[in-house]
């Protein structure tokens, strides 16, 4: 008696002309795109800063270079080795200089910056950038600069740059006539 009643029971409500609720979830919102919040003005400033560097490396105008090194400035290369080991590398702002000029002869140094972070905080700038370099249109290596910088006055002075040097597995991004 039970199976039939359930039977009738059944029956019924799948004959009834009401339809039985939907319950719908709502599909998940897409995550909202965020864009990085505009630069400051010292921000913009730090980071000009980095690219006359760039500029002045490349057209090796060691008066320009001067101009954006505090005069204790210091740069220290991140070498790996092949047993893996890191090196640490350490030359003055002026010796870094000296180098560029020792190089009139050769291809021109080509450093481009991709992708840059910028944070400041008062007095104190931080560029955190990828690189490529290369010798005249020669690609040589990639890898991440973390340059530090000073506001002394309204000007940007680079105190610092550390790197790191990548010989293989670097973006291939084609190089043009700057």
């Amino acid at each position: 008696m039970r199976s039939i009643f359930a039977t009738i029971v059944l029956a019924a409500t799948a004959c009834s002309s009401t339809p039985a609720p939907v319950v719908t979830t709502p599909a998940p919102a897409a995550p909202a795109v965020t864009q990085p919040p505009p630069m400051s003005e010292d921000a913009r400033a730090a980071l000009a800063t980095v690219q006359r560097l760039f500029d002045a490396m490349r057209t090796r105008d060691t008066a320009a270079m001067r101009m954006m090194f505090d005069a204790n400035a210091r740069l220290y290369g991140l070498r790996t080795r092949r047993d893996s080991t890191v090196v640490v590398q350490a030359i003055t702002g002026k010796d870094f200089i000296g180098a560029v000029a020792a190089s009139a002869n050769g291809p021109a140094w080509n450093e481009r910056m991709f992708d840059p972070e910028v944070r400041v905080s008062g007095p104190l700038a931080t560029v955190w950038t990828e690189y490529d370099f290369h010798a005249g249109t020669t690609f040589s290596h990639c890898g991440v600069d973390a340059i530090q910088l000073l506001k002394v006055g309204e000007t940007w002075k680079i105190v610092s740059i550390t790197d790191t040097l990548v010989r293989a597995g670097c973006t291939a991004r084609a190089l043009q006539d700057e």
